[in-house]
């Protein structure tokens, strides 16, 4: 295992260049990474202590300010330590410039501006959590989504995830020998999709997750015939529907709710 120190500098939260990093990390095996976050760096003087910082644990550093006047004693620093310094928004904004023939303005935390945005993903976010495994009906028609799936194909996570995005999500759990309620058949507006999983997969999950609540799990919850039926009667409500269909067996939260984007969109492009 190979250990080394990674500064990540930021003008602002820090988030972006943070999720950067994670994303190229894990291309490498057998690497751990230490990392120094060094966020809301506005000022010379903190620019000091960053480089005070890389000196102390020497390793690569990379960043995402946009201030010139903080860019060049960063990079200045680095170099007389002979660390390897990235700014890893330049080839974007660079290429963006040059398509747009203008300069970028050199303001800090633009993303992170209180926008209409920035409500709109507050508001689905809270609506998320209003609606979340079934509870108040009365509002799924104001929805942009309802997931549908019977227990542990990710849909709370995933309507969280959604609703970062600015998506007003909510979930309604299949539960074995209850009825859906009627009032998911009465909707319009929403886009309903049903989320489905192996049947083998899903009892790992549900096994795991009695394990962290301290239950039994001999129950038909982990039952494989029972839980086949489960998922085979969820399907045929599925299809009697009409509803698109996820299977989340090999996906990751981020890869289902790029699919129920993707549905969102052909279906509002198809309504235009």
């Amino acid at each position: 295992m190979t250990r080394f120190h990674l500064h990540l500098v930021s003008d602002s939260t820090g988030d972006t260049v943070h999720s950067v990093a994670r994303a190229c990390l894990v291309q490498f095996e057998n690497s751990e990474a230490i990392e120094h976050i060094w966020s809301m760096v506005r000022t010379k003087a903190q620019i000091e202590r960053v480089v005070g910082g890389v000196a102390a644990n020497p390793g690569v550093v990379l960043y995402t300010l946009v201030d010139e006047s903080l860019r060049a004693p960063l990079v200045d620093g680095c170099r007389k330590l002979q660390v390897p310094v990235i700014p890893v928004l330049d080839p974007v904004i660079g290429a963006l410039g040059a398509y747009l023939s203008r300069p970028s303005r050199g303001l800090p935390g633009q993303q992170h501006m209180l926008d209409s945005e920035y409500f709109q993903r507050i508001d689905a976010m809270t609506f998320a959590l209003t609606h979340d495994d079934g509870q108040s009906a009365w509002g799924w028609s104001e929805a942009d989504v309802i997931l549908v799936g019977v227990s542990r194909t990710s849909k709370t996570p995933t309507c969280i995830y959604l609703a970062n995005r600015g998506i007003k999500a909510a979930n309604v759990p299949l539960v074995p020998g209850a009825e859906p309620p009627i009032e998911l058949f009465a909707l319009v507006r929403p886009l309903v999709v049903g989320l489905t999983n192996d049947p083998e997969r899903l009892i790992q999950v549900r096994r795991n997750r009695l394990t962290q609540l301290k239950h039994d799990e001999r129950t038909d919850y982990t039952d494989i015939d029972a839980v086949r039926q489960e998922v085979a009667t969820a399907r045929r409500l599925f299809t009697e529907h009409q509803w698109p269909v996820i299977d989340v067996t090999r996906r990751s939260i981020e890869e289902t709710a790029a699919a129920v984007l993707k549905l969102l969109a052909r279906r509002r492009g198809e309504e235009a």
